[in-house]
């Protein structure tokens, strides 16, 4: 799932110094053999997705490295601050030498580079950059305003990455993975804690719409946990019911069990109109 780029870019953090082809005493400009070249050790990025980095591969292979990576010198190796995604694509197609801007900075810097550069990657996650904000303030002294301030955000949307980190990891991970969105997390982050991996899986069933999510969220705030926890507890054929009504409704459908064994089928509506559609779905099957 695409995300946006969260803002101002590293000038904002390390001062006005534009990177440019010209050497100045920050920042030089070379071709760099590939074996020289190392990945930074504390790299914030930890996945890279086969088939895009192929693609990359095969551009590389027609048209050159057209931007160069960024590097600082470390001995005789050149530790990667910002483009690994071009170096192991130019490895892939067996390119020798990398363009490179060599940059002058201390470990303590490069660190905070590194960060930085990833939280605004145009294809992170909203999990991989809530991560990188949190090694951000973590690692690099920041508070959650002067961390806003210096990637050029609003100090409410850092607090809403951050709030996603909160979530049950089957949330995360479906986050993650791109089969919900933020907006839908954001709506899952507002249900009871013992609730949101019930949230998450009538979402994922149901194929909501961030605003049928809030709306769900809604419903599920009023409901007690404890009757949630109920539902969850009958048995399998129960499910199997609900999934094999599913196609005809579109609404929220539950099963009640009473005491003596009985129960009974709850179809949510929310206007004559509905009814209607149920009908209509009803003579089509």
């Amino acid at each position: 799932m695409k995300q946006k780029g969260l803002g101002r870019g590293l000038d904002a953090i390390f001062g006005t110094d534009k990177v440019s082809v010209k050497a100045t005493p920050m920042t030089q400009m070379a071709e760099i053999a590939v074996e020289k070249i190392i990945p930074n050790p504390t790299q914030p990025r930890t996945q890279f997705d086969d088939e895009a980095l192929a693609e990359l591969a095969e551009s590389i292979k027609q048209l050159g490295v057209i931007q160069p990576i960024t590097v600082k010198k470390s001995g005789e190796e050149y530790i990667i601050i910002s483009g690994e995604r071009r170096w192991r694509a130019a490895q892939m197609v067996g390119v020798e030498r990398l363009p490179a801007y060599i940059r002058d900075v201390d470990d303590e810097n490069l660190h905070a580079m590194a960060l930085v550069e990833n939280i605004q990657r145009q294809d992170l996650n909203a999990i991989e950059i809530a991560l990188g904000m949190q090694r951000l303030i973590e690692e690099c002294g920041l508070t959650q305003e002067a961390m806003a301030d210096k990637v050029g955000k609003k100090r409410s949307t850092v607090s809403n990455y951050m709030r996603l980190l909160n979530l049950p990891d089957e949330v995360q991970l479906a986050l993650k993975e791109g089969l919900i969105s933020m907006g839908h997390a954001k709506a899952i982050a507002g249900v009871a804690a013992e609730q949101q991996v019930v949230a998450l899986k009538r979402c994922l069933k149901k194929s909501l719409s961030v605003r049928q999510m809030e709306e769900l969220a809604r419903k599920m705030a009023e409901v007690p946990a404890t009757a949630t926890k109920a539902e969850e507890e009958y048995p399998e054929s129960y499910s199997r019911l609900v999934e094999q009504l599913e196609p005809y409704f579109s609404q929220n459908i539950s099963i009640k069990r009473g005491k003596n064994g009985g129960g009974k089928i709850v179809i949510e509506f929310s206007g004559d109109e509905e009814i209607d559609l149920i009908i209509e779905r009803l003579r089509n099957k």
